[in-house]
């Protein structure tokens, strides 16, 4: 069989002064650490055979990218389906006890945890995820490849390969920033899925998505 590895990555640390969801909004770049997280992973990722680039269109994903694509000479290939989930909360204060999440008005979003109720359901981000691994694993048949996202993403296309239920308690993500989640193919068949942190480990419910 022919191996391929497909590593999903989410970004690096946002420069996010307000400390709110920033979810799919314009304009949230990476802060000085978050530049240095995605250099850091371009280095660890150096003398690995990558063929391919991908990453979400938001600007946080594109400069995460850009250190590792150029220092394979590749291009980086932009994949909407690689976006950041979906949330009724974008733009909003929502950490625990503080912000949106005080406000009555907003509790109906909250009714289904399961689907979830605030959002884009956890299916349907975890079918966009694996269609455009699907499409990496092709198109980088035999080498590598690297597709830049988003926590929420990463963690469901995980659990979607892995059997397990979508839903889950945010606390016990294992989706770091700058974190790797590396998919090991041999032919079309899944035969690992390895986790690490070349820039380090970060408490992945800090900062963002």
């Amino acid at each position: 069989m022919t191996q391929t590895i497909v590593h999903v990555m989410r970004h690096g640390e946002v420069h996010n002064p307000d400390g709110i969801l920033y979810g799919r909004l314009p304009g949230f770049c990476l802060s000085e650490k978050g530049r240095a997280q995605a250099q850091t992973v371009a280095d660890a990722l150096a003398d690995h055979d990558i063929t391919a680039v991908f990453a979400s269109p938001l600007q946080r994903a594109q400069e995460t990218a850009t250190p590792i694509a150029a220092s394979h000479g590749l291009p980086i290939i932009t994949d909407d389906e690689l976006i950041e989930a979906g949330n009724q909360f974008e733009g909003l204060k929502v950490a625990v006890g503080d912000g949106a999440l005080r406000q009555p008005k907003h509790w109906a979003k909250l009714r289904d945890p399961f689907t979830p109720s605030w959002g884009e359901p956890y299916l349907q981000i975890a079918h966009r995820m694996v269609g455009v691994v699907d499409i990496a694993r092709d198109r980088a048949r035999g080498h590598e490849a690297v597709l830049v996202s988003h926590q929420l993403p990463v963690v469901t296309l995980r659990r979607q390969l892995e059997g397990k239920r979508l839903w889950h308690d945010p606390r016990n993500r294992q989706c770091s920033l700058a974190s790797l989640t590396s998919l090991v193919y041999d032919g079309d068949e899944l035969v690992d899925i390895v986790y690490s942190e070349p820039a380090g480990a970060t408490d992945p419910l800090v900062r963002g998505a």
